[in-house]
């Protein structure tokens, strides 16, 4: 018994019962024990599993939901085989504390995008490796059918072998190359420069930022802002080579209160992360000053740790859940082969006045 989308003209046949039945220890189910379940061919499950819009909407959610409560998983390697996909997005995550919760919002972003279709979500965690192989081995081993990955750099290698090789992804954060790829990202030059106009605007004279590692392009972007802020209004400013938003808090903490203590200080802090932010809070505690005082701090903000310290912290918000979603979106198109220069986001913050 198979079932469709009713013919005009034909009486829709009443869906056939589920008849469960216990699993022997060690079953593994499949596609020929569900279409057994539920009297519908083995070529419809796997329609109704992939959301063929051409079924009825009742019958594929009725064998999506026998697929969980059974615990039904596809054979990926069956899957390739046959057909070269593996229904695989694959979500690089770099080990990096700049941002409270990046990751978790980002899972939870994309996992969303990605959620009712055919697609599984895997996280992968560059550690101990160079990025670039990392990416290579998903692609050699043909592991995914699309691609995820952040902290891009203006010439990324990554971006550029994937390009190469005709693998869909998408990256959180731009480049500088000449070939368009798929991307969100946020607009740091405008957090950047706005966040200079603030500290001017309470006052402050003596403006320092705390970048990223050389080679990102979102620290390129932050360093264009800031420079144009403070080159309008005419204050002085100072940048720590030595300190990057991967520095340990600890270090971060203890080299803000060693300048704080040094003749002419700053007075005004970008923070482009919240966890830079907090250690820059903690030194500025550790000198005994207050922020509203005598400095203060502006920073991006990807959690909402800072409703809830006092004195409050000025935040500029960073969305990174949408982020991920909309990632999640843009890789689905372009793996359905939509052009990647249609394929790209740009946030801009949303400054209050």
């Amino acid at each position: 018994m198979d079932e469709t989308r009713p013919r005009r003209g034909r009486r829709r046949k009443t869906p056939a019962p589920i008849v469960m039945r216990a699993l022997a220890p060690g079953e593994k189910p499949t596609l020929r024990t569900i279409a057994e379940m539920t009297g519908l061919a083995v070529t419809t499950i796997s329609r109704a599993l992939n959301n063929a819009p051409e079924l009825a909407a009742d019958t594929r959610a009725r064998v999506q939901q026998l697929a969980a409560e059974i615990g039904y998983v596809p054979d990926r390697t069956a899957l390739r085989l046959k057909t070269g996909r593996t229904n695989v997005i694959t979500l690089m995550l770099d080990p990096h504390d700049e941002m409270l919760g990046f990751g978790q919002s980002m899972v939870a972003g994309v996992a969303a995008a990605l959620r009712h279709t055919a697609y599984h979500l895997v996280i992968t965690p560059n550690l101990g490796t160079a990025p670039i192989e990392a990416i290579r081995h998903l692609v050699r081993n043909r592991m995914a059918d699309g691609i995820i990955f952040s902290r891009t750099g203006l010439d990324d290698e990554r971006a550029k072998f994937l390009l190469e090789q005709n693998v869909p992804f998408v990256t959180h954060g731009r480049t500088a190359l000449g070939t368009p790829h798929a991307y969100v990202d946020y607009d740091n030059e405008v957090f950047a420069y706005h966040a200079v106009r603030r500290l001017v605007a309470r006052g402050r004279r003596r403006i320092t930022i705390v970048l990223p590692p050389e080679g990102l392009t979102f620290g390129t972007h932050l360093r264009a802002g800031f420079l144009r802020g403070v080159a309008e209004s005419g204050v002085a400013w100072e940048l720590d080579h030595e300190l990057t938003l991967d520095s340990p808090p600890d270090r971060i903490r203890e080299t803000v209160l060693r300048r704080l203590g040094a003749p002419a200080p700053p007075d005004g802090f970008v923070c482009a992360g919240d966890a830079a932010a907090l250690s820059v809070m903690a030194a500025i505690a550790d000198a005994g000053q207050s922020i509203g005082d005598r400095v203060d701090i502006v920073a991006k903000q990807t959690s909402q740790i800072f409703r809830q310290v006092r004195p409050k912290v000025d935040a500029i918000y960073e969305d990174t859940a949408l982020a991920g979603r909309e990632m999640g979106e843009l890789l689905l198109r372009r793996i359905a082969g939509e052009p990647a220069e249609r394929l790209q986001i740009l946030h801009v913050p949303e400054i209050s006045s």
